[in-house]
């Protein structure tokens, strides 16, 4: 019987830090529908600093987080361009459509960076018959393209070019102290130049819940009201507040160990004949491989992520599917120097079974 499994399925799964836990018990709270909480609103006041905007919120998800910035910054009929692969787009069950009437505008892109052209050529011109672009979003580090990082130069040609043509930019930046770590930045300088940006606390700064908003002051007012529209609105939750305070201050500086054992995992991964994966595009703490079929043992029958999933699963690691022949495996702090190791054994034992 497998005592503890080594899970790579998200860095969601992390538990809350000791550091965390005592934080969370000895919380002052207040209700912070009446914005009442003392530790909310000093969380709030050191994400805005630490991303550099006049304003943050608290929100339970990161997709209410990013839906958030998405209602406030379109109408009913227009469009959002992201993408083709963006988080948004892809994994929130369609909420764009479902609570702001907007539409996604995919990009297509070989590598997962957008460029400018290819930006301002998916802005509806301004003419009766075609729907209104009003939203740029995008994504920081990406999820789809195995956690790559964009670079600052990068964001502000393409948010320069949305807001020559009169629209909002979006950042979702669930990741962005990833993509900071792996650039050699600051969150901040990464999303210089958005209106808008969504990071997570309960990701790689393994926080038990919780995401940030930020933008102008007037933005973050209307989004507390839109927060309880959606369903936000909660009460004394200056105990998650206070291990996302943790978070920030505690956990942002070791994320490039994620990085470094995510790349030894990309490494070994790629010297499996079954595996098609390249090192050198993983950055940060997210692995994503493709499978040859002809090479999984027993994919006649199911799909070769499955299958490759499954017999993992039994030699206790757990890791998740994108695709039939998509694997994402994703690093936290709670996976070990060890548990890379017995994860890429366990992968060649199912790959040579």
């Amino acid at each position: 019987m497998i005592a503890a499994m080594i899970d790579l399925r998200s860095d969601t799964v992390t538990r809350p830090t000791p550091a965390m836990r005592r934080a969370m018990a000895d919380a002052e709270v207040g209700d912070d529908v009446y914005r009442e909480d003392p530790t909310v609103l000093r969380l709030e006041e050191l994400a805005a600093t630490t991303l550099g905007f006049p304003a943050a919120l608290f929100v339970p998800t990161g997709t209410m987080g990013n839906q958030l910035a998405v209602h406030l910054q379109t109408h009913p009929g227009s469009e959002v361009v992201i993408e083709s692969r963006g988080h948004i787009f892809n994994f929130e069950m369609g909420a764009m459509a479902v609570w702001s009437g907007a539409l996604p505008r995919p990009i297509v892109t070989d590598n997962g960076l957008m460029e400018a052209a290819q930006v301002e050529a998916a802005i509806a011109p301004k003419v009766s018959y075609r729907t209104p672009t009003r939203l740029l979003a995008l994504e920081n580090t990406h999820n789809l393209w195995s956690g790559l990082p964009m670079d600052s130069a990068r964001t502000r040609a393409l948010t320069a070019v949305a807001h020559a043509h009169g629209l909002a930019v979006h950042l979702d930046g669930a990741r962005i102290f990833n993509a900071a770590a792996a650039l050699g930045t600051t969150a901040a300088e990464l999303a210089a130049g958005c209106d808008t940006v969504m990071f997570c606390l309960s990701k790689g700064l393994a926080a038990p819940a919780g995401s940030m908003l930020c933008g102008s002051k007037e933005l973050i007012q209307e989004a507390i009201r839109a927060r309880k529209l959606f369903g936000g609105g909660m009460r004394q939750i200056g105990i998650l507040a206070a291990a996302g305070i943790v978070a920030l201050t505690e956990m942002v500086e070791r994320l490039g160990d994620d990085h470094l054992r995510a790349q030894r995992l990309a490494k070994g991964l790629a010297e499996l004949p079954a595996v098609d994966i390249d090192p050198a595009r993983v950055y940060t703490n997210i692995v994503v491989f493709r499978l040859r079929p002809e090479e999984v043992p027993g994919a006649v029958e199911v799909a070769p992520s499955q299958r490759f999933v499954t017999g993992l699963n039994e030699r206790g690691v757990l890791c998740g599917t994108f695709s039939a022949t998509e694997v994402r495996m994703v690093t936290h702090y709670e996976i070990g120097d060890s548990d890379v190791e017995a994860t890429l054994r366990a992968a060649r034992e199912v790959l040579e079974s």
